[in-house]
């Protein structure tokens, strides 16, 4: 939110008290605590002008907070994130009047406390503790940076109050920005990769991915310089990145209090391990959710005979096919959500579900936090409470969507049993896999939730994180491999799979997450992937798309192409909103191309279950921007149309009619030729732009210098036994011994063996695991 008109004036109505100086502070433990004050000339200065308390704090090393308090009466509501924190890893230092230093890791905050000089400047530590003189600056507080807000513009200041007028308040933290300093993250955003130059507002909104609104709002941003920062508000956080002030990130919030960490590391991947070990490492998923996903489309027509025919479609094309998914209209019209199947359509629905997974099949259903009003389940969610409410003590509803639609509200207990009970019935039935939909349309004004603790405001981003959290936990608490047989208590060992729209800070722990609705277009595909790009540096490590586009029917070369894209990222799912995907329909040669990029896909489950063990470990994504991979090429910073699938492959998704593709191949470091994964024969230097026309068999999908790919092309499904068939390729030298992680497609977070690949006398490569194909890449 913009305050300002340039450099020296404020928006009419606007007013800002900033601060400029340590009144006084205090250390008590690992916590700083001080009083910052506008420019003090005498003891005059100190009436009758706002104070803004600030306390740093350590909640991990290599991480800093500060959080910024204008008036401290307020009651605390909630909700708030859940964060890791640890202690016994800080130094504090003061030299009175001059300046305070607190250091985590390798993460300093100097503060000047000399009168009337405020500054707070964050730097990466030098290797000497006692020399603060060599540290780098990452970012800081210069002049009027801290400051509350008083805005007079709105409805809460009203005139005839005379001098208890009131205005509504902000607080207000301007991080300095360096020189050729770029921004990225926040969340899943489909607009220039980039962010500088952007005013992003953090808020959950249903917008499609061809607008600046997004699904997936996450307030942390990840720097060039070497630094993160989150935003500890679940609210409307308020970013104006370079585009107030060209100089600086101005983060606002409404209210008296903003609180931010930043997140040290000395490359990105560091910067986004230390991220998700404060908000929570990404969880793992089973194997089978890697397979291809089929649904019905959202508002077409099908019924048992329909969904049917097209099984037997893929079976008879031998297409893989592993998991099939039921939208919407698996239940009545105007009764969403009622867990129940449309008898007109499935008139044995327990049967048919049995029949399917026959075939071998994992089943999925759609569902979202709303009742309609037809809906059998809503006279009794009214009658004992389990809605959002009005003030006034009513049901919240609206038409927007379900006819009469109340919200179910999951701050109550017994919302969340009964919520549960018809979850468990689904699963009952058989179904493995719930799909998320929606939790963006969250109503705050005017209405209460059930803990009173809880305000509406602050809770409208952070209800999906209510949704799916209780979705996902249903799912593991009812495999019997996730119970702790001692304790009872719930595992991760088998993993859940949720296939959600929208989330929030923390949302990694409960995946995976699809892109929401995309038109079927080249354009809508290359901000697909910006948006999978912006939220693999968020903290989320899997991510999907509408395959051929969500809205209107995808031309046979923009699905073909689209195929190829969506087989290539860590899940796949063909969907769209009023027509079907399954290949056929746009020709058969589309179903050649949809076999081929499966089966493809299914022989890299080795590959991917280890680059996901990764990113469970450490919060690195399998889809990666090329800055994540190779930080230290310049060219990769601004690259939004190639990614890395895993640390070794890269891919160059084809966004023309004509087949024509133009992509940048980094600079390893260690130099070596990049090899076409289709022509051996084709090689590539790093550091370079290739054009190139493919046909629909083919796209850049390149194997990295140096790389030890594990891959089996002898399996028919993801969860097939990985250790029979299993072949590492091999692109040119590799250091000494290599160590494969071999992980269990059913415990995706246990290893179940590690192959051992080295570089013998004479310059053959061997695997210390009798069986194990070695495959040279000449």
């Amino acid at each position: 939110m913009k305050f300002t008109e340039g450099m020296w004036r404020i928006r009419e109505g606007i007013r800002i008290d900033w601060m400029n100086n340590v009144e006084r502070l205090s250390i008590e433990n690992e916590t700083v605590d001080l009083l910052l004050n506008k420019f003090q000339r005498h003891r005059g200065d100190t009436l009758n002008s706002a104070t803004v308390s600030a306390q740093v704090t350590s909640p991990l090393e290599g991480i800093i907070g500060v959080k910024l308090v204008h008036w401290a009466g307020g009651i605390g509501k909630g909700p708030h994130y859940e964060l890791t924190t640890s202690t016994g890893h800080t130094q504090i230092s003061h030299e009175e009047n001059q300046a305070l230093h607190y250091r985590s890791g390798g993460l300093d905050l100097a503060v000047t406390t000399a009168p009337n000089e405020l500054d707070f400047v964050f730097s990466a530590c030098s290797n000497s503790n006692n020399n603060n003189n060599n540290n780098r600056k990452l970012t800081g507080h210069s002049w009027r940076s801290i400051g509350y807000i008083g805005d007079q513009t709105t409805e809460k200041s009203r005139w005839d109050d005379g001098i208890f007028f009131e205005r509504q308040g902000y607080m207000l933290a301007a991080l300095d920005l360096g020189v050729g300093e770029k921004l990225y993250g926040l969340g899943e955003r489909f607009g220039p990769f980039v962010k500088n130059g952007q005013t992003v507002d953090i808020w959950n909104e249903d917008g499609g991915t061809s607008s600046e609104l997004a699904y997936k709002n996450i307030p942390f941003y990840l720097s060039s310089a070497g630094y993160g920062v989150f935003v500890n508000h679940p609210g409307k956080v308020s970013l104006e990145l370079q585009s107030e002030r060209t100089t600086r990130v101005n983060i606002s919030v409404p209210g008296e209090e903003l609180e931010y960490f930043v997140i040290y590391g000395d490359s990105p991947k560091a910067i986004l391990e230390r991220y998700t070990a404060l908000t929570g490492r990404p969880s793992l998923v089973p194997a089978w959710s890697y397979n291809l996903w089929l649904t019905t489309s959202f508002t077409t027509n099908y019924d048992e005979q329909t969904v049917t025919g097209f099984l037997d479609g893929f079976r008879d094309r031998e297409i893989p096919l592993g998991v099939f998914h039921f939208d919407c209209f698996w239940m009545k019209s105007y009764q969403w959500c009622d867990f129940e199947f449309d008898s007109a359509m499935f008139p044995d629905a327990a049967g048919y579900i049995k029949r399917l997974k026959e075939r071998g099949l994992r089943i999925s259903v759609w569902l979202n936090p709303y009742v309609g009003q037809a809906s059998p389940l809503f006279k009794e969610g009214k009658e004992k409470g389990y809605f959002i409410k009005r003030t006034d003590g009513t049901v919240w509803q609206w038409d927007y969507w379900q006819a009469g639609m109340a919200i179910v509200d999951f701050t109550n207990p017994a919302a969340r049993t009964w919520f549960q009970h018809h979850l468990r019935r689904l699963l009952d039935l058989g179904v493995d896999s719930f799909k998320t939909d929606f939790g963006e349309r969250i109503p705050y004004r005017n209405v209460t939730y059930f803990d009173e603790t809880i305000d509406p405001t602050r809770m409208h981003n952070y209800y999906t994180l209510t949704f799916n959290e209780l979705c996902y936990t249903t799912l593991l608490h009812h495999h019997p491999d996730n119970i702790d047989p001692t304790t009872h208590e719930t595992t991760n060992k088998s993993g859940a799979v949720l296939f959600a729209r929208s989330t929030a800070a923390g949302g990694q722990k409960f995946p995976i997450h699809w892109g929401g609705d995309c038109e079927s277009t080249y354009e809508a595909m290359a901000e697909s992937l910006r948006g999978c790009l912006s939220l693999s540096l968020s903290g989320f490590i899997f991510w999907a798309s509408d395959i051929g586009g969500f809205e209107g029917t995808p031309p046979p070369d923009v699905y073909k192409r689209w195929v190829q894209f969506g087989l290539l990222s860590t899940h796949s799912r063909l969907h769209g909103s009023h027509s079907f995907r399954v290949p056929w329909i746009y020709g058969e040669d589309c179903s050649v191309v949809l076999r081929d990029c499966v089966k493809r896909k299914i022989a890299l489950t080795p590959y991917l279950l280890r680059s996901a063990l990764e990113g469970g470990r450490r919060g690195t994504p399998v889809m990666r921007p090329l800055l994540l991979e190779f930080p230290h090429d310049k060219n990769a910073w601004s690259v939004d149309t190639v990614y890395m699938l895993g640390g070794d492959l890269l891919v160059a998704p084809v966004f023309s009619k004509e087949g024509v593709v133009e992509f940048y191949v980094p600079d390893t470091k260690e130099g070596g030729e990049w090899v076409s994964w289709f022509d051996h024969s084709r090689k590539y230097q790093g550091g370079r732009w290739y054009t190139e026309t493919h046909g629909f068999e083919t796209l850049p999908l390149l194997i990295r210098p140096g790389a030890v790919v594990p891959v089996n092309f002898q399996l028919t499904k993801p969860e097939d036994e990985p250790l029979s068939g299993l072949e590492v390729l091999v692109n040119g030298d590799i250091p000494g011994v290599v160590e494969v992680e071999v992980v269990d497609p059913v415990r995706a977070h246990e290893v179940r063996k590690v192959v051992r690949v080295r570089k013998e006398e004479g310059g053959v490569v061997k695997a210390d695991v009798e069986g194990v194909k070695v495959t040279v890449i000449q």
